[in-house]
């Protein structure tokens, strides 16, 4: 099992004291030697007033955070989580991406969404009833654009009109790719371009909010890793080539039958098919988000133990 951490800018109210370089720098290499696979940052550039009041958060703009993260680390992969795909012009996400990937010298995970927040839509332009349409041109013109950047890529409101020059990333042919979202269709979009799924484990009523269908409980987010593995069989793919992330379930590292509880919970998960649990840390301070992500080490250490060398 591999562990991500997201930054805990990503919860109402978390501490001002998060948000400066210094914090970011911090827990970044604070995650990295406590043994997690990966940091990774959200991405909501419009949120509004409404959605934060009823749960929702503000946070960096994602791939200019994790260049700084990349700076302060040396091996700790960077994901967005998600990166909303209809918001941006193919061009300017891939030309973002690589150079976040190159900057950091090939750490870089792509996650990447269809989005849910209509007023975020509406506040960027962007038609919100379009963005399936939106994402499935995006993630084709990305991979196309990284594969092949001479060749122009031809969109339904964007048009490279002759021979291209960009640069390539460090990772080829292109950096992994992760899909977010429970339908059938970002199962599909993992057969067809994903090395990683990111579907969330919840309640109709959350996934509702999300715009998303539900997958609410174990048992369910089973059978979906089981539909996903034979859409990818169809293809001649397998499995094994796709990492799965979830969200870690929660734990108070005080209290011994919530540790014990969490290892028995991470196990499901991982029976269930899950490969990497992204993890949310305590958001009240920095140095409360330090001393939960030190308490992790001995978790995440615990649970490699468990099951010996991934």
């Amino acid at each position: 099992m591999k562990f991500t951490l997201e930054y805990p800018s990503d919860v109402p109210h978390a501490h001002p004291s998060l948000f400066t370089g210094a914090a970011l720098a911090q827990i970044s290499h604070r995650a990295e030697i406590s043994g997690f696979e990966a940091v990774c940052l959200a991405d909501h550039p419009a949120p509004s007033a409404k959605w934060y009041r009823n749960g929702g958060h503000d946070t960096f703009e994602p791939v200019v955070a994790l260049a700084f993260a990349a700076a302060a680390t040396t091996s700790l992969k960077l994901m967005t989580n998600l990166l909303v795909l209809p918001f941006r012009n193919p061009y300017l996400a891939t030309k973002e991406l690589t150079t976040l990937d190159t900057l950091s010298g090939g750490r870089l995970i792509a996650g990447v969404g269809a989005g849910y927040l209509r007023s975020e839509f509406a506040a960027l332009g962007v038609d919100f009833a379009r963005r399936s349409e939106l994402f499935d041109e995006a993630i084709v013109a990305m991979c196309s654009i990284w594969r092949d950047p001479s060749t122009p890529f031809v969109g339904a409101d964007f048009a490279a009109t002759g021979e291209m020059r960009l640069q390539r990333p460090v990772q080829s042919p292109h950096p992994p790719v992760w899909i977010g979202g429970n339908s059938a269709a970002a199962r599909r979009r993992v057969t067809q371009f994903g090395s990683g799924w990111c579907p969330v484990i919840a309640d109709p009523g959350v996934s509702d909010a999300i715009r998303t269908s539900a997958i609410d409980g174990v048992e369910a987010f089973g059978a979906a890793v089981d539909a996903l593995g034979d859409q990818l069989e169809r293809v001649g793919r397998s499995l094994s080539e796709i990492e799965i992330q979830v969200e870690a379930p929660t734990v108070d590292l005080d209290d011994a039958a919530s540790v014990a509880r969490w290892h028995r919970d991470v196990d499901r998960l991982r029976e269930a098919g899950a490969t990497s649990l992204c993890v949310h840390a305590d958001a009240r301070s920095l140095a409360a988000a330090e001393e939960f992500i030190d308490g992790c080490r001995e978790l995440i250490a615990r649970s490699r133990r468990a099951r010996g060398p991934e």
